[in-house]
C-alpha cells in the first residue's frame, strides 16, 4: 500500500529546489504553513528528516535528504511521462548529459536544442559541475555523457575531441595592452592574475606560466567568470579563462576587454567524456554523433 501521495512527493521537490518555504508554497499555489505541516507528516511517515529548517534560515537538504531527492526526481520524471500522451510512444530511451560548469553557460542551451531536434525520441535530461563532481557521477551511473575539458581524467574515462579553444585574458578598457588583437602569457607574466578558485583550473594556468619559466601572482581566485571579469574591468589584476562573453561590459557596468593569447600551447581541447565501463548502445552512439554535430557547427 502507498501512504505518501504523488503531490506530497511534488511537495518534497519543490521545496529542495526552490530554497525556501514561501517560494515553494508561492510556486505550488498552497499556503506555507500548509506545506510546512506536509512536510513533517512526510518526514514522520519515513522517520527520517530531510530538511534542515530555522527560522529566517534557507531551507536546505539534509545528505538523508539529498539521496531521498535523486529517487524522488526520478519517480516524477516517470510520473510526468505517464501522463505525457506524446511520450507513450516513444522507445528512445533517456540520457542524462553532464557539462562543466564554465562550459554550459556557452553551449547548453544550444546543445540541448540540437539534441531534441536531432533526436524526438530520446528525452534529455542534465547536469553541471566542476570537474570533480561530473567524473564521480559518471563513475556512478548518473550522467551517462559529459562536455568538458580534458583536466584530471584518468584512465576510467574515454575522451574523444570536439574542439580547441585558446584562453582570453581580460583586462581593464585603459590597460597598455588592451588596445592589440591578442596577448601572449610572457607579457601577462609580471601582472596580477584573476583565477578560477576551480583546483584543476587553477593549477593549469600556473602551468602554462611555468612553461616560459615564469611565477606570476596570484591575486584573486574567484568562483565565477562574472566576477573575474568584474575585478579585471575595475583594475584589480588581469583575469584568464578559456570563456570569453561575447558582452564587453561587466556586470558592474564597467568595459572589459577580451583578449585571446597567442601561445599555440595554451588552446585546450573540449571532450566528449565517457566512463571506459559504459555499455556501448545505438542511444549511445546516436546521442554522441548529434553532440560532435553541434561542436562542428559552432
Amino acid at each position: 500500500m502507498l501512504y505518501l501521495t504523488l503531490r506530497q512527493y511534488e511537495y518534497v521537490a519543490t521545496v529542495a529546489q526552490a530554497g525556501s518555504l514561501a517560494a515553494a508554497a508561492a510556486q505550488l499555489n498552497v499556503s506555507q504553513p500548509s506545506l510546512s505541516v506536509a512536510l513533517s507528516r512526510v518526514e514522520a511517515r519515513l522517520g527520517l528528516k530531510l530538511f534542515h529548517r530555522g527560522k529566517g534560515m534557507p531551507v536546505r537538504l539534509t545528505p538523508v535528504g539529498e539521496s531521498y531527492m535523486k529517487a524522488v526526481e526520478g519517480f516524477l520524471a516517470t510520473a510526468r511521462r505517464l501522463e505525457d500522451p506524446q511520450h507513450l510512444g516513444r522507445s528512445g530511451g533517456q540520457v542524462v548529459l553532464g557539462v562543466f560548469d564554465d562550459l554550459a553557460p556557452f553551449h547548453l542551451c544550444p546543445l540541448l536544442a540540437a539534441l531534441r531536434h536531432d533526436l524526438p525520441d530520446i528525452e534529455i535530461r542534465h547536469r553541471t559541475g566542476n570537474f570533480e563532481t561530473l567524473a564521480r557521477e559518471m563513475l556512478e551511473g548518473r550522467i551517462d555523457l559529459a562536455v568538458s575539458y580534458d583536466l584530471g581524467l584518468d584512465g576510467s574515462f574515454l575522451r574523444r575531441p570536439l574542439l580547441q579553444v585558446r584562453p582570453h585574458a581580460f583586462l581593464s578598457a585603459n590597460d597598455p595592452l588592451a588596445s592589440g588583437e591578442d596577448v601572449t602569457l610572457e607579457a601577462l607574466s609580471s601582472r596580477p592574475l584573476i583565477l578560477s578558485e576551480e583546483g584543476l583550473s587553477v593549477r593549469h594556468m600556473l602551468g602554462l606560466f611555468r612553461r616560459i619559466g615564469a611565477r606570476p601572482e596570484l591575486r584573486h581566485r574567484v568562483a565565477s567568470l562574472e566576477l573575474m571579469r568584474s575585478l579585471a574591468a575595475n583594475g584589480a589584476g588581469v583575469g584568464i579563462s578559456y570563456g570569453a562573453p561575447r558582452t564587453a561590459m561587466s556586470y558592474d557596468g564597467r568595459e572589459v576587454v577580451a583578449r585571446p593569447l597567442r601561445d599555440a600551447f595554451a588552446r585546450e581541447p573540449v571532450v566528449l567524456v565517457e566512463p571506459t565501463t559504459a555499455e556501448e548502445t545505438g542511444l549511445r552512439c546516436r546521442v554522441r554523433g548529434s553532440i560532435a554535430g553541434y561542436f562542428a557547427a559552432a
